[in-house]
């Protein structure tokens, strides 16, 4: 069994994510630990290369850039809708999420960041995104 974490390990671990000015987004610290599928997508690709070859038990902390994250915000990924033509028209609230279905079956998801009585401006980008952040990380067992 390798003591260091590899890219399809199985693992329990600890973590905070916080954006770089240490407010905190998530942490398990304070309570029980997770365990975690590398490579089934249960943790963003980003922040699962920075657990590849992390030994155990040493408590590490990961300070990303936003290019290095969820990458730029990007302004191509704001879309204006009609509201009308929107799931739950007339149930939206700004800063709400609202899930979207494509023909093929996949779901997005969207932000909304502006409502006016005929529209409503949704932000595709990964929430994180232009964003840097602090990814800490304790790896308690790779099972």
């Amino acid at each position: 069994m390798s003591e260091t974490v590899q890219a399809d390990s199985l693992l329990t671990l600890h973590y905070r994510l916080a954006l770089a000015d240490d407010n905190e987004l998530v942490s398990t610290f304070d309570g029980k630990p997770a365990t975690l599928q590398l490579g089934s997508g249960e943790l963003a690709p980003v922040l699962e290369r920075c657990l590849v070859d992390l030994p155990v038990g040493k408590r590490t902390v990961f300070l990303l850039e936003a290019e290095q994250a969820f990458g730029p915000h990007n302004p191509q990924l704001m879309q204006r809708f009609i509201r009308s033509e929107l799931p739950q028209a007339g149930e939206l609230q700004e800063m709400a999420l609202i899930e979207f279905k494509a023909p093929n079956g996949a779901a997005y998801t969207g932000l909304v960041r502006e409502l006016t009585e005929d529209s409503a401006l949704i932000d595709f980008n990964h929430p994180l995104a232009g964003k840097a952040i602090r990814f800490e990380v304790d790896v308690i067992g790779i099972l």
